[in-house]
């Protein structure tokens, strides 16, 4: 309820309801529309307190620590996953090598005789779309 949050965070049950209006807070809904605080959003409610009271940022500030904050969470949950991948295709690498012994590599081309080809190489400039 929102006035056993506002207690547990020190504030008054008006200032959560600003804070959710303005997306600083975001409670969980009761089937009949009232606010649901959990442990995390009081906690969320002190750290926003103690942001404007003891650092002078102001609500604007406070809203974008916590969108950042939160997408630096969410960037290293998806740093981790790609490294369990990563760490899952080596080990799925290592053992197809194990298993295939001396056989030849397929993304190699064994070639009888030397190319005479000639490459030019031109750096593309700015703005060109590749090909």
């Amino acid at each position: 309820m929102i006035s056993v949050a506002a207690k547990m965070a020190g504030m008054h049950p008006q200032t959560l309801r600003q804070y959710d209006r303005m997306g600083l807070v975001q409670p969980g809904r009761a089937p009949g529309g009232g606010r649901r605080y959990s442990a995390r959003d009081v906690a969320l409610l002190r750290e926003v307190q103690r942001l404007s009271q003891d650092d002078g940022v102001n609500l604007a500030g406070i809203k974008r620590i916590i969108v950042l904050e939160q997408m630096v969470d969410d960037l290293q949950q998806r740093v981790a996953q790609l490294e369990a991948e990563l760490t899952a295709a080596y080990r799925r690498m290592a053992e197809l090598e194990a298993l295939g012994g001396g056989l030849p590599r397929r993304d190699l081309v064994p070639t009888t005789r030397p190319s005479t080809a000639l490459v030019v190489w031109r750096p593309r400039r700015t703005g060109e779309p590749s090909a």
